[in-house]
């Protein structure tokens, strides 16, 4: 109920909140849904799955989603980790922990078969990524100005590395993730490219994130699998 599991015969030795920023991908959902139960639960976490919904027809904001589910998951728990996960991504290696590093944020979908399971550009820190709440803080969480798809990824990673951090990459051969596609088969995808950068991260990141973080909570629901945060 609510997305939370914990193991019924033994101590979690860790607890991670899986937040995924989202509008109107039931497919995507269900798909992941199915998968990540499972794969959390024979890795025998304390896990609770938060789905955060953006209304309107507005562009979509999927960094300030991120920041808006931090902000709602920490009210929860003392979460060890929080793991930000696209909905159209599922892993397909068990050894690949749902944990944190100790020391710096970690970028866990270093091998995806869309990029022939290769990192499309060094400093990629898109798909599922891992960091301690004091990561998330020290860097002033995610940018809350990021309108529309791509882009807030690099601002991300450059944040890391002003903040005094590194990027920890999970070995590909355990971060292999597979992208689901439900576009029609008439569609042909168009080659992938690295957005430009549209912000001057070094003058705005402390700026912009956490601590300047506006949105309107409409609701809060427990769903069978999920909890649902939506928000304006």
């Amino acid at each position: 109920p609510g997305g939370h599991y914990k193991p019924p015969h033994c101590f979690a030795r860790y607890k991670s909140a899986i937040l995924v920023a989202y509008r109107n991908q039931e497919k995507y959902l269900r798909h992941l849904l199915y998968y990540i139960h499972p794969f959390l639960q024979r890795q025998q976490l304390s896990y609770t799955i938060y789905l955060i919904q953006q209304v309107g027809t507005g562009s979509f904001n999927r960094a300030k989603l991120l920041n808006v589910g931090v902000r709602e998951a920490m009210k929860d728990e003392e979460w060890d980790c929080l793991v930000l996960h696209d909905v159209d991504l599922v892993p397909e290696n068990d050894y690949n922990l749902y944990i944190c590093d100790e020391y710096y944020p970690k970028h866990m979908a270093s091998a995806m078969d869309k990029f022939q399971y290769t990192l499309p550009y060094k400093s990629f820190f898109g798909g599922v990524s891992a960091l301690t709440p004091e990561h998330y803080m020290k860097m002033n969480g995610f940018p809350n100005t990021y309108w529309g798809d791509g882009g807030e990824n690099d601002d991300i990673a450059t944040r890391i590395h002003l903040a005094g951090m590194k990027i920890v990459q999970t070995p590909p051969h355990l971060g292999r993730y597979r992208v689901m596609d439900y576009r029609e088969e008439t569609e042909i995808p168009e080659p992938w490219r690295r957005p430009p950068s549209r912000h001057n991260t070094r003058k705005t990141w402390k700026a912009d994130g956490m601590n300047t973080l506006q949105f309107r909570l409409l609701s809060r629901t427990k769903h069978p699998l999920y909890t649902k945060i939506t928000v304006d």
